[in-house]
Parts: structure tokens; sequence; C-alpha cells
């Protein structure tokens, strides 16, 4: 079959994968192999492929594909995450453009409409993964809110309620007022922003005077129950015991003192908001002080606020400005920057505030997870984020996982009309337990209502390689016990904490075994100023436009050029065309290749059998350093070095040194080798670029239907030759100087020259074949004094010469080099009169004579050299 001059991905990343497919080359079923798993994090059901998306299962991919021809069994599994609050976003926007309110529809019309919008756009980002060549076992894809994991989402809660690790209470929760529900504090992102500081005086009982605070949230006043000084503040020592006036509302306040106070910052007086601020409710619990909420769910006023009813927030915070003007109590604005937090799902400002809510009490459960990640049973790379992950596990709080949506694992609790409750799995064992529990037998299912909160959506995914086996209903069953733990878990460092941390937990906590041994965290993708990518910036592009645009392959590349590890990833589009081009570079390479005339009675010229040699310890070379690339995850530098390895080593030397003359044939024995190296590199590089991989070791030979490079054996590491590289190396610097020296002086590519070579300075012989023919020498002349009438040139600190030519003009020689030498002798005395003067010795820094130092030893050197060109010229 003839190929065609360019590779075009189009015509074959979809039949090769429709073949993978076809083949079953996907599918993991437990055998007598060793086992490699890994385990998707789960998209949000209803997103599509971003580039965050792109490099993760790139590199996921490169993982189980190498694990595959590795001879393992490999094992990837995918799947989605249910994103309560995203998704449940999206489809109150959908219908409100129906003229639909969620407030106006029953929960259960609710849900079939979620269904809905799950079923239609559930499957677009793995469809997508697909374009990418993500080898997932797609028999096994999972859902978060499938039967195996809903039904093992409640166990584990129930479990966890009845070890008394959950329990219900009010307690200060972030509130996001967009999705209205509260958030953990993991889900709050602490932004810097330009805010303003109110200084608003409050009038102090019995006195002509007031105390001043200062705040950034004025609106919150309304909701004040206390004045907090130092105790240690000699400015109000005088006012221990009195009380002051919250203006607007005129509510009488105790004025308290408490450490907590920081003297430096605004005015020393901290207005105390109990309902509103995570450590005024601190003070509030520590001084029995009055808890006013003064916020609807939507962040507009409540009617405790008194003032303001209905108003937005901030609208109101503009209102209780203008009033205060008003009545003469604000007496300064100040503009001041701050931190703030924000929803990390809907970028809406949070606030604190008191809420009933289920939390889950984590110290006891991290200890096992501190432990493991800190002894080493669970390794992260790059290694510097496992300080990170202890700070967070040694500090860590109790985990707020009620969420107040519909969209999700419903909590599974069960009331009756006076606030009493019980767990169960379902309603009618709610009925029975409660009967006993209260004794009343004459109870109906209609005398329970469960609640109405449903679970963090991460109270989910935390276990997720445990319930894609369905580890948790069923923990003795074949799977889980065959493909757990997993090897490797590939996720991005931002999820830390959500994620890596929780299922470490979980999975100490439920299988009594860490759910993965190696973490690696890859970047985040920045453009090239730095930026996050993202689609409100409008600074990413579409991951499948570009696939289309550079093909799969390409893409891959792309990514993994700039994604070292743990670092952030600087993208540029630039990068897929370069993975496009080394693309095109191997096609090109395979068809010169294929083109070759073939002689078996041809005997193999020696430098052929020289260049067989230096591959096959070269290929080697390589093979046994990237194997200490993959064991640290450094994965951009295994492409790279397979990149070099290709390009610079086997398409510029190899191949340009067993090419044959234009017409001429090539020996069968070169021809076998040339086509067995190039299967090795299609080996080595399938994990990175699956498809033109796949599409050229088909070409190679007939192979059988089911014989695929992605089930083939990986390449392993034989002995190398280190004398034979390093010899091969300086024969490369010198055919290089060779072709410099014909360029700067016009000579033809094919101009015959002779080479002479000084024996003491050059000591091996054997690549003179190679030399020969890639210089288009003449002839190789070893010498043990320095030649006569030669032009010369110099390699590291060896010289070689070349006999003069009559095509080149002499005199012009002579003249550049006598130019050369007479800036050269200028230098030199400059550098020497600094030298020579005591004092610049004496004072100036050891460095900076060291270099003064260097540069006349350098300058001495060239002139030494240019003398001896001249030299060699003249005689």
């Amino acid at each position: 079959m003839e190929l065609s001059k360019n590779y075009n991905p189009l015509l074959i990343e979809e039949k090769w994968y429709k073949e993978w497919i076809d083949f079953n080359l996907f599918r993991s079923v437990p055998d007598g192999r060793e086992p490699y798993t890994i385990v998707i994090p789960p998209p949000n059901v209803t997103g599509v492929l971003h580039m965050g998306h792109m490099l993760n299962n790139t590199l996921q991919d490169v993982l189980i594909r190498r694990a595959r021809m590795l001879g393992k069994n490999a094992l990837w599994v995918p799947g989605t995450d249910h994103a309560s609050i995203a998704t449940e976003s999206k489809v109150v926007s959908k219908l409100r453009e129906e003229g639909i309110e969620k407030a106006d529809i029953t929960r259960d019309e609710f849900i079939k409409h979620a269904w809905d919008w799950t079923e239609k756009h559930g499957g677009i980002i793995l469809e997508q993964l697909k374009k990418l060549g993500a080898s997932c076992d797609w028999e096994r894809t999972c859902f978060t809110m499938d039967e195996i994991r809903y039904e093992s989402v409640i166990a584990v809660f129930i479990d966890l309620y009845n070890k008394g690790f959950i329990y219900r209470g009010h307690r200060m929760i972030n509130w996001d007022p967009k999705a209205k529900t509260a958030l953990s504090d993991e889900e709050v992102i602490y932004k810097e922003v330009r805010s303003k500081l109110y200084y608003i005086n409050y009038k102090v009982i019995d006195s002509d005077e007031v105390v001043t605070i200062a705040t950034t949230r004025p609106e919150t006043l309304l909701g004040d129950t206390a004045i907090c000084v130092n105790p240690t503040d000699p400015r109000f020592a005088h006012l221990k015991g009195k009380k002051a006036i919250v203006p607007l509302v005129n509510r009488v306040v105790p004025i308290i003192s408490d450490e907590y106070v920081d003297i430096e910052f605004g005015t020393g007086a901290l207005k105390v908001t109990p309902a509103h601020d995570v450590n005024d409710y601190v003070l509030g619990q520590k001084f029995n002080l009055q808890f006013i909420d003064i916020f609807n769910d939507d962040g507009t006023l409540s009617p405790a606020a008194e003032l303001f009813i209905g108003e937005d927030r901030f609208i109101a915070r503009k209102k209780v400005i203008k009033s205060l003007e008003e009545i003469g109590q604000l007496l300064k604005i100040e503009d001041y920057t701050n931190k703030i937090g924000f929803s990390e799902r809907t970028d809406e400002i949070i606030e604190p505030k008191i809420s009933l809510q289920w939390f889950l009490n984590m110290k006891e459960l991290a200890k096992p997870a501190i432990e493991h990640v800190k002894n080493g049973d669970i390794k992260f790379h790059p290694s510097k984020f496992v300080n990170s992950y202890m700070h967070w596990m040694d500090n860590i709080k109790d985990w707020c996982i009620s969420r107040q949506l519909w969209w999700g694992h419903r909590i599974p609790a069960y009331y009756l009309d006076d606030g009493s409750f019980v767990i169960a799995s379902s309603i009618e064992e709610a009925l029975q337990l409660t009967k006993i529990k209260t004794g009343n037998y004459k109870l109906t299912v209609t005398d329970l209502k469960q609640d109405e909160d449903v679970l963090d959506t991460w109270f989910s995914s935390w276990l997720w390689p445990i319930y894609v086996f369905d580890g948790i209903r069923n923990p003795g069953n074949p799977e889980i016990k065959y493909y757990y733990p997993t090897n490797d878990l590939i996720t991005a460092p931002e999820i830390i904490f959500f994620w890596v941390a929780r299922m470490i937990i979980a999975g100490y906590e439920f299988i009594g075994e860490k759910p993965f041994s190696n973490v690696y965290f890859n970047g985040i993708v920045r453009d090239k100023q730095r930026r996050k990518m993202s689609k409100s910036l409008g600074n990413s592009p579409d991951p499948i436009e570009l696939i289309e645009k550079y093909g799969a392959d390409g893409v891959r590349i792309g990514m993994l050029f700039s994604s070292p590890a743990g670092n952030d990833l600087l993208f540029d589009e630039n990068l897929c065309e370069q993975g496009r081009n080394f693309n095109n570079k191997i096609w090109n390479a395979f068809r010169l290749i294929k083109g070759f005339q073939t002689d078996t009675d041809l005997i193999q010229p020696e430098y052929n059998s020289l260049a067989i040699r230096w591959f096959d310890s070269r290929i080697n070379q390589v093979i046994h350093h990237i194997e200490g690339l993959y064991d640290k995850y450094r994965l951009s530098d295994v492409l790279i070095a397979l990149y070099k390895l290709f390009w610079d080593d086997f398409s510029s030397w190899y191949l340009e040194i067993i090419k044959p003359a234009y017409q001429q044939k090539i020996d069968q024995q070169t021809y076998d080798a040339t086509l067995n190296f190039f299967e090795k590199l299609l080996k080595m590089l399938h994990p990175f670029i699956p498809f033109i991989t796949e599409e050229l070791y088909h070409q190679i030979n007939e192979h059988d239907k089911g014989d695929f490079i992605m089930v083939s054996a990986m390449p392993v590491a034989d002995k190398f030759d280190k004398l034979l590289i390093k010899q091969f190396e300086q024969t490369t610097e010198l055919i290089t100087a060779i072709r410099e020296f014909r360029k700067s002086k016009n000579l033809p590519p094919k101009e015959n020259l002779n080479l002479i070579i000084k024996r003491d300075k050059f000591h091996h012989t054997e690549f003179d074949p190679v030399i020969i023919k890639l210089g288009n020498i003449n002839k190789i002349i070893y010498v043990e004094q320095n030649p006569e009438k030669t032009f010369s040139f110099l390699i590291g600190k060896t010289e070689f010469f070349i006999p003069l030519l009559e095509s080149i003009n002499i005199d012009d020689e002579i003249e550049k080099i006598e130019k050369d030498l007479e800036y050269y002798h200028g230098f030199l005395s400059m550098t020497m009169k600094k030298l020579d003067n005591e004092t610049f010795i004496k004072n100036a820094p050891r460095q900076v004579v060291e270099s003064e130092m260097k540069k006349k030893n350098d300058a001495l050197h060239k002139i030494q050299l240019l003398e001896d060109k001249l030299k060699g010229l003249k005689l």
C-alpha cells in the first residue's frame, strides 16, 4: 500500500479507535496477570472537555497503554460525577427558560427533569475522550448516581452515623446565596479584592463618648449584638462593663473584652455579629451573646434585620451607608484590600451563616490517612505536595456534608412531626425503626418525612476507587480483591483536599487499605501570560477543534511537551503544530524506509554495520533512561527523550548513514535492522501517540488481524556500549564541523575533501567510514605533527585540518585571520592592564578577578590557534 505524502490523522484515528473497540482491547477482567488499575477523576456528567481534562486524561492514557505493553492486566475505569450544584443550576436555568420555576414543581418532577438533562448531555464528555484516544474500559462506565453508587453512598452514611462520626447541629457554615446551599470550607475560594473600610461611630450609653469600629461589611451591623475590645488596650479600659447603641436599629449591646481583638487593626474596637462571622460566632458562644440572622437564603435581608427587609445584601450595604451619613455616624471611608470567600461552584460571594446541617467528624478518621502518607505507603509526585497535605490533615475540620439541593444522594434521615428521626436505607426500614424507638406500632409511612437535603457531591466521589468495584455493598467480591488498591491516581493539585485526602480516608475506613499507591499531580493549564485557561477569559481553545486541526496525536504531544511534573502547563498552540510536524516526520521517515530497494546479494557496507551497532546501543541507552523517568512520573521528559531519539538520532543520523545513493539499493541485512529499529521506536512512542503508531505498525509488515501495537510487548533495556555512543557523538560533531567549514568557504556539499587528523588527539578510527560518507571526505590522513598549507578548525580542544584548496582565496583568508588576531591582541592588552594594576587586584571581588583571569587565558588560547592557522596558510 502506497503511503500518502503527508500524514492525515482524520483518515486513521476514527478507524483505529473503532478497531480497538471491536477487538475489545480496552476490556479487563481478573486473571492470573499482575493488575494495573487507574480510575478516572470523574468529570461532571453535563460537562464538556476542557484543556485540564485533555492534559489529565492524556497522562492517564500514557500510563495505561504502557502498562498493557508491559504485560499487565491494565484497567482504566471511566465514569462521571453527578455534580449536584452545577447540574441543578443548569436544570433550574433550563426550566426557567421554559417558564417553570423550581418552587412551583414537586421534588419528584424536578428529579425527572434532572435525569432527562443528564441522559441528554451526560455522554458528551466521554465521547470526546474517545477522540483523544482514551483507552478506558467503557463497559465499566460508572455514574455516581447509578444504583450501585447510590446504595453505596447511603450505606456509608448509615455506617458512619451508627459509629458516631456523623451528627446534626446548628453551626456556622459557608452559605452560597446563589445556589442556596451550604458549602464545605474546601469549596470556598479566597480572592484578593479591592474593598472599602467603613468607620462607624457607636454611641456609648450614659456618656458623650462614641466607640468607632471599622468594617468591610456595614450591612451586618443590623445583626450586631456586642462591641469587643482587647483587655490590654488602655484606650478602652474605662469602657469595661458599659454598653453601646447599634446605629439605625438602636439595639443596646454590651462592650466586652477579649484578647482575640487585634489592637493594630482599624480602631482597635470590633463589632460583633455572631450569626454572620466565623470569629464572631466563637465570641458569641463564649459570651452567651444573642444570635440574629439578618439574611434570607438568597442573600436578601430577613425580617430580623428590621430595616431594608427583602433588599439584596449589597443594595442594603449602600442604603446602610447612606443612612449612617444622614445621622452623622459614618466617620470616614478608606480604600482597603482584603480577601473575600467565593463559592467554588458559582463564584458568588459566600456568607457565613448559622445553619442546621449534617457534619462528619474528621479527626479520628484522618489518622490512618496521615500515617500512611507520612510513612510513604502512598507516594505523592512531586513530593512537595506532601507538606500541604499534612498541613491540612493535621488541622482538619469537621466536614459539612449536607447541601440544600434536590439533585443528589438524599440524606437517609426520616422525621416525625416532633423533630425526632431515625437513619435508615429506606422509608420501610425507617418505619420499623421508628416503631421500635417510639413504641407506637400504629405509625405508617405517611407519618414520616425524609430529610430534604442531599449529600455533598464529594461525599459520593470519596468512595470512587472502592465503589467502582462495588466494594461497599460487597467488600468480598473478586473484583475489589483483584483490582484494589489501584496503582496510580492522576489528578490536579487543587483537589488534593476535596478528593485525594478524602479518598485516602475512605480507603482505610471502609476497606482497611490505601486506595492507590501513587498520586501524580498534573499542573494547571495556563496561557502564555500565566492565566488559568477558562471560557470566561476567552483564552482557552476548544479541545475538539484542536484535535480536528492537529490530530489527537499532535495535541497529545503539544500538551505533554509543556507539562513538567507538578508544575503548571504554559500552553501554546504552536506546540500542537510541533506535535503534528513530529508525526509527519515519523510518517516521512517510514516512507523513506519503505522506498528503499533491497538486494539480498549486496554486501553490507562497513558504515551501515557501524550505524546499526551504534543505534542499537543508543536505543537501549534511551530505554534504560526513560524507565527511570517513568518511575519518577516525569512523563514530559520521557516524551522529549523519545522525540530527540527519533528526530535527531534515528532520522538525522542513522537514516542518513544507511540511506543508499540515488537509484542505489540497500543490503537486506541493513534494511531488516532498520525496520526492526523503527518498530521498536513505534512501540516506545505508542503510549504518547497511539494512532499513528498503530497505523505504521500495520504498515511495517502484514500483521495478523488481531495483532495490535497497543497489546504488543514494550521493548526492554538490553546492554549498551557507552564508549561506542561517546565515540559516535564525537563523530557527529566532526561531521557537523566539516559541513560548517564547507558553508563558511562556500564549497559545494559534494566537493571531495581530504581530512587530516593528529593521531594523538583523536584516538579512535572506527567511525572513519561514517565520516567519509557523511562528510563527503575523499580520504582521512592521520599525522603526528601539525601539517603545512592547511585550514584548521577546532572541536573542543582537538584540531582538524583540511589541505588548501585552489577554489579558496588564500590572501583573503590570511587577511581575515590577521584582523581577528589584531582584535584579540587588543582585547588581551585591555585585560592585562587590569591584572597588572595592584589596586584592582587588591580591591576587586574575588569572582571579578577570576573572571578577568579567564578572559586572559581564553584570549591567549585563541591567539595561539589563530597564529597556528596563519602559519599553516603561509607555509
